[in-house]
């Protein structure tokens, strides 16, 4: 039997196609609304449209896919730098803390991205009807990689956006097409990651579910044998399991989440940086000015109005 042999010049060529396609289709259905992230009709679905480079996001990301459809993008994680542009895409398997910059992107040639919710209990029925559950060394994964698409993993992408054209059939096709968009991203290269964010007892899901708590708790005092033991693991496996998953300490993930919230209160609720700091679980205010500025770039009060006139 021949061996079918595939021509990368053709396959780049047929993801390039795919990627102005589905460019067109964003950009269709935001123009008008500005720049951020826009809901479809589709429960899972977001767009995101930015016509600047000056963009800087920072939050808790839950689990998702997102592909890069047009323009470049950065994201921090912890110390950790992740570059990638059009027709790569990035998947986030746990809650993690994230700061993301456009840094390529013009009023008429804006950054455009397909945003979909990961559904770990989707994907958990899904493994348990595919041979993606054959179990496998378990390796400590991290919680966020990017990877070049693919023509069927772009094509999926491409028939789940169409579908907004076509509201009618969204009821019925749209789980269809988002069960396969799980598929393909179990059978990738990444699979393995992908796998353990829905496979009952994987050292991930169990980080996922102290992240959980920590998310819950976190103005709370940290002890590092509760979570532990909460996992299932020796204090030394779970810092170094949690560690693999977020590239961070569990202490560093705690103040993230404390100084992202202080941000939120004091730009969303007019608190001041005191209260804020003692709401989420600062003794010392000049301890939460100094780890504040050494985040954000600027100390709380400098920086909220800054926000405020940006």
């Amino acid at each position: 039997m021949a061996t079918e042999i595939i021509n990368p010049v053709i396959h780049q060529d047929e993801i390039a196609k795919q990627c102005q396609e589905l460019a067109a289709l964003i950009t269709r259905h935001t123009d008008g609304k500005g720049d951020g992230f826009h809901q479809t009709a589709i429960d899972q679905l977001e767009f995101q449209r930015e016509s600047s480079v000056s963009t800087v996001l920072r939050g808790v990301c839950d689990p998702i896919f997102a592909i890069l459809v047009q323009g470049k993008k950065e994201a921090l994680l912890g110390e950790e730098i992740y570059r990638y542009g059009a027709a790569q895409y990035l998947v986030v398997s746990v809650d993690l803390p994230l700061s993301a910059f456009i840094t390529e992107a013009t009023p008429d040639q804006p950054y455009l991205g397909f945003k979909l919710t990961l559904d770990s209990i989707q994907l958990c029925d899904l493994i348990t009807q595919t041979n993606a559950m054959k179990r496998q060394p378990e390796n400590a994964v991290r919680g966020l990689f990017v990877s070049t698409i693919d023509t069927l993993l772009l094509d999926c992408a491409l028939r789940l956006a169409k579908l907004l054209d076509t509201p009618e059939d969204i009821p019925i096709l749209a789980p269809l097409i988002v069960r396969e968009i799980y598929y393909r991203l179990l059978t990738s290269e990444q699979g393995e990651a992908v796998r353990q964010i829905a496979t009952s007892g994987s050292n991930m899901q169990r980080i996922a579910e102290v992240i959980k708590r920590l998310k819950a708790d976190f103005a709370q005092p940290l002890r590092i044998e509760d979570l532990a033991e909460q996992a299932k693991m020796s204090a030394s496996s779970f810092h170094h399991h949690f560690k693999a998953v977020t590239s961070m300490s569990p202490l560093q993930y705690q103040k993230q989440l404390k100084l992202l919230e202080a941000r939120r209160l004091m730009l969303a609720e007019n608190s001041d940086a005191s209260q804020s700091a003692y709401q989420v679980g600062y003794e010392s205010a000049s301890q939460f000015s100094r780890e504040y500025s050494r985040m954000f770039g600027a100390p709380p009060i400098r920086d909220i109005e800054h926000l405020r006139t940006a």
